[in-house]
């Protein structure tokens, strides 16, 4: 399309979300609340602790997750469900993913009728398999259900550095008739200002898979860059991993080129290019040869990759899809496989073709022919 072409074009009017709560103060909740209330909404931030919601509005800090970072002076914190949830148009979920059914039963009493959720956190039920806009779906029927995913730092974000990320709702026969009125259009609207740029998806079945899958590959990049090795063998594990996102995203009926956009490839290339990011770094201090107990210091993170490989693998494997590097990641953390025999193992596969549609397979000439370690 030519400028001229593209200047001439009308813009359809978009009505943003007024009043939003935003439910978990933790880095990336905090960031999100703030980007809310530097574009003027009027935003409630919950926090699960009475303690952090009153150093917040009395500080205007959050000391224990992003203390270097100045909040608008409208963001307000509470402790309170109830008021959190008083009148909102719109919700955004930032809890662990391991406790948002919990999370969705808390706030049932108090969530006005066929108010939109949208998820900010990332991952697979264990046990039920359901991505988790499908845990929401089933915890409180009746509300439109998107997520918001892509490569974000919470405190880049909060910032205001340049960071762009998909808001991504099923779009629904009215939704496409008028994209400008649906949840995903007026959430991307309400985001919208300063740093913070986000583009609107009606897949959410990809745009849900790349954020699960793309924590555990970013598992199997810390371990091997913590074991010694370096650019090659994060861009080898980075490229496939996104093949591995694409082969379930499709399965369960999701765009294989949404993996290729912000919530896919853009994430995981962020997420395994720092240890600023948590799966990266607990991979990387498991590669060093440190124990699980031992990591962070000894501290209780969570981390989503960890609980995740085993819900992405089982989910997976319930719909026939392989995918070796989330499989080689689940057998190191959780069936005591020794790293370095399973990485061996995951690189002496049979030889395949690239891409698919050419189907062969060979047996590797060297299968037993170990990795050669940083300190071999």
């Amino acid at each position: 399309m030519k400028d001229s072409e593209a200047d001439s074009r009308s813009h359809k009017p978009c009505v943003p979300f007024g009043r939003i709560a935003v439910l978990g103060a933790g880095s990336w909740g905090t960031a999100l609340a703030s980007i809310l209330a530097r574009n003027g909404h009027d935003v409630r931030l919950w926090a699960r602790r009475p303690a952090l919601a009153e150093a917040i509005n009395k500080t205007g800090m959050n000391g224990d997750y992003l203390a270097d970072v100045p909040l608008p002076e409208s963001l307000t914190a509470t402790a309170s469900i109830a008021e959190a949830l008083a009148d909102v148009d719109a919700v955004l979920m930032v809890t662990p993913s391991s406790t948002l059914r919990a999370m969705c039963e808390a706030i049932k009493p108090h969530l006005p009728d066929a108010a939109p959720i949208a998820l900010a956190c990332k991952g697979v039920e264990r046990g039920t398999g359901y991505l988790l806009s499908e845990v929401v779906t089933d915890a409180l029927p009746g509300h439109p259900v998107g997520c918001v995913s892509g490569p974000t730092f919470a405190r880049e974000a909060a910032l205001d550095h340049p960071t762009a990320a998909t808001v991504a709702f099923p779009f629904s026969y009215e939704d496409r008739l008028n994209p400008e009125k649906s949840p995903a259009a007026r959430l991307a609207m309400s985001l919208s200002g300063g740093g913070f740029r986000p583009y609107v998806s009606d897949d959410l079945v990809g745009v849900e898979v790349g954020g699960a899958v793309k924590n555990v590959i970013a598992i199997a990049c810390g371990m091997m860059s913590g074991a010694g090795f370096a650019e090659n063998t994060r861009a080898a594990l980075i490229t496939r991993g996104i093949d591995e996102m694409k082969l379930l995203a499709q399965a369960l009926g999701g765009k294989r080129e949404t993996v290729t956009g912000l919530s896919g490839a853009g994430d995981l290339t962020l997420t395994c290019s720092s240890t600023t990011s948590r799966n990266m770094s607990l991979g990387f201090q498991l590669g060093q040869g440190t124990a699980r107990a031992a990591c962070f210091e000894g501290r209780p993170v969570v981390v989503e990759g960890e609980v995740n490989s085993v819900s992405v693998t089982e989910l997976a494997a319930r719909v026939g899809v392989s995918m070796p590097i989330c499989e080689t990641v689940n057998a190191v953390l959780h069936d005591g496989a020794d790293l370095r025999a399973a990485f061996t193992a995951l690189w002496a596969r049979p030889i395949e073709a690239e891409p698919y549609a050419l189907e062969l397979s060979l047996a590797h000439p060297s299968p037993n022919l170990p990795l050669q370690f940083g300190d071999t």
